[in-house]
């Protein structure tokens, strides 16, 4: 049996529920990482001006101060990635959350399986911005490949056509992969921030761009739907 690998990153866990604030660093030493917690928001942000930290766990009930305004005190001074793991399960509570600046939403309850998955991939972005690299030009997962230096979409080896806005939405995701872009952030993106939230219009050119890369539309392997929140690009 392998000994379990320590990293180098420390990880700070703001949540007021004793329970829940061990389980999940049981869970995160147990996987090597290091650990702080913290059970106020004031507590959080004098925490992350202590000690370096390299991701934060952050739960929005507190009971000091809602977790919106620690992202966005947050966000005013460091780019440190943010993971919601909060029991709000509304769609524009997750909405907002995202984009006040978190980088990704857990509602409880979770498994430590798929919490550890989330931090994978947030680290991922993290060390890649830390080398001074963006997402590498091509995307190329289970038979999707995306050139993006060639702005060339293939699936199975075989060149699709692609709209301009159908490669604006795909490029967008890809370049985020594994991470969830609101649909604000989208239509933002893609059609300017004059265009409002026409939501419609954003499910029409998914659901155009579904029909060219997905074997099965209705059930997409590739772009999945965060309901009421966005869509994340598998990066699996």
């Amino acid at each position: 049996m392998n000994p379990t690998q320590v990293y180098s990153e420390t990880i700070l866990i703001v949540e007021d529920d004793p329970q829940i604030r061990n389980f999940i660093a049981y869970a995160l030493k147990g996987a090597g990482f290091k650990c702080l917690t913290a059970g106020t928001g004031q507590d959080a942000l004098s925490k992350m001006t202590e000690s370096p930290v390299d991701l934060m766990l952050l739960d929005l009930g507190l009971p000091d101060v809602d977790g919106m305004q620690v992202i966005s005190r947050v966000r005013e001074w460091s780019e440190v990635p943010i993971i919601v793991v909060s029991a709000r399960d509304q769609d524009r509570e997750k909405a907002s959350a995202l984009d006040s600046g978190a980088d990704d939403y857990l509602t409880k309850p979770f498994s430590a399986t798929e919490l550890m998955a989330r931090i994978r991939v947030a680290f991922r972005h993290l060390h890649q911005n830390a080398n001074g690299q963006q997402r590498p030009p091509r995307y190329d997962v289970r038979g999707l490949t995306i050139e993006l230096d060639k702005r060339q979409v293939h699936i199975d080896g075989q060149e699709i056509h692609v709209t301009p806005n159908e490669y604006r939405l795909l490029s967008l995701l890809a370049k985020n992969a594994g991470k969830v872009m609101t649909t604000d952030t989208i239509i933002r993106e893609i059609w300017g921030p004059g265009y409002g939230d026409d939501t419609q219009a954003l499910r029409a050119l998914m659901a155009s761009l579904r029909r060219k890369i997905e074997k099965k539309p209705g059930s997409p392997a590739f772009i999945k739907t965060e309901v009421g929140v966005g869509y994340r690009l598998m990066d699996i």
